[in-house]
């Protein structure tokens, strides 16, 4: 067997290397856990004979990071003798299959500055359950978020987007319910795209149907958006109509725009029209869909399915927070923070909500944040086994 020595010693069937720089991942555990900065491997080749690549114990190693240090230090780094990283650039990389370690989340919705009522609306509902194994502790999860931002004026906005929500939080719990196989214990599944754009036209129907029968006309009707992540485990299901957003922050990729606005000016972009000139039309803004205004044959909503491989902050959010390039100007000082497990995900958003009525606040203002922490599944990779010692 060989040897990955370090500050810490981790017997492996197999001498590794790291890979990446980027990755961080929380915990191998034995007598205890430790940090590691890395999720993808290389492998030495197996020898029973330490001599073909020299002494492990003479490697030069830098220094790892403390536990104050641990999100801005140099990771530990267990450098090769000469020679052996090119015998080991035409070895296959191997990436270690992840699993959920942590979720949390929170979230908030305000007035905003000029408005009289809130028409945003907001659902939660999260299933989770812990399990301790042999290579420590993990999470099976079914976390559902919808958010709605409403339209159609008092007594209409507000109605459109509880019931759409509403509808969503039935349709899921009727499928869940429909589906005892999938448990807390053996882990979820993320439903197919046409069971989630199932699930959107059944909001879009219940709101359609209430327009019909309060004999709502044009402007009159009543529609609402929707961003909506359904994760399941460490497959997230995004899911939008209108111009709601999802976004995504790591500390590989930084923010991320998931979902497209479904609004004029996008539209015309997606056409091959200079965005300056596709947002210089009077009608830019307009929505190009809704829930509810319409039957089902004028909503297609977009359906992305993303792996979370790393560490992941999730943002869905209403336009009172996401108008004027709010969260791309405020990435340092009120997003990076919230990646890490020290910071509360609460006071967060309370900062968000206040950016957004001092920058913004023309608009009614709601996020919802998700904090998702992976680290390998070492318990179903054949390729090593672990130990502490």
């Amino acid at each position: 067997m060989g040897i990955l020595y370090s500050q810490d010693f981790i017997h492996l069937s197999g001498m590794m290397r790291f890979k990446s720089e980027d990755d961080r991942y929380t915990g191998i555990s034995g007598t205890r856990d430790r940090t590691i900065d890395h999720g993808i491997f290389d492998f030495f080749p197996m020898t029973s004979d330490p001599q073909e690549l020299g002494n492990p114990t003479s490697w030069p190693v830098s220094a790892g990071p403390s536990a104050e240090d641990s999100q801005t230090s140099a990771p530990t780094q267990i450098l090769p003798p000469d020679g052996a990283e090119d015998e080991m650039d035409d070895l296959p990389t191997i990436v270690l299959p992840m699993q959920l370690s942590g979720l949390e989340d929170a979230a908030r919705t305000d007035v905003g500055q000029q408005r009289e009522h809130n028409e945003d609306c907001f659902g939660v509902n999260v299933l989770v359950n812990k399990v301790d194994g042999l290579t420590g502790r993990k999470l099976h999860a079914r976390a559902l978020y919808i958010l709605c931002d409403g339209m159609g004026g008092h007594a209409g906005g507000e109605v459109a987007s509880q019931l759409a929500v509403d509808t969503l939080q039935t349709y899921f719990q009727d499928y869940w319910q429909s589906h005892p196989e999938e448990t807390a214990t053996t882990g979820f599944k993320v439903p197919s795209a046409e069971l989630l754009k199932g699930a959107v036209q059944a909001a879009n129907q219940a709101i359609y149907d209430q327009n019909q029968s309060d004999s709502r006309l044009g402007s009159g009707r009543m529609g609402t958006t929707l961003v909506m992540l359904l994760l399941c485990d460490t497959v997230a299901a995004v899911v939008h109509v209108g111009d709601s957003r999802l976004y995504r922050y790591t500390r590989k990729r930084g923010l991320e725009q998931v979902t497209l606005d479904h609004e004029v000016g996008q539209r015309e972009i997606l056409r091959g029209i200079d965005p300056q000139m596709a947002y210089s039309r009077p009608d830019a803004y307009q929505l190009t869909q809704a829930l509810g205004p319409r039957d089902e044959s004028f909503v297609n909503p977009d359906v992305q399915f993303i792996e979370v491989n790393e560490d992941t902050l999730f943002l869905l959010a209403s336009d009172g927070l996401t108008d004027n390039d709010l969260l791309e100007s405020n990435i340092q000082e009120a997003i990076d923070p919230l990646l890490s497990s020290q910071s509360s995900l609460d006071q967060g958003v309370k900062l968000l909500i206040d950016l957004a009525n001092t920058q913004n606040g023309h608009d009614n203002i709601t996020v919802l944040a998700v904090r998702a922490k992976v680290r390998p599944n070492l318990q179903n990779f054949p390729y090593a086994m672990v130990n502490m010692t």
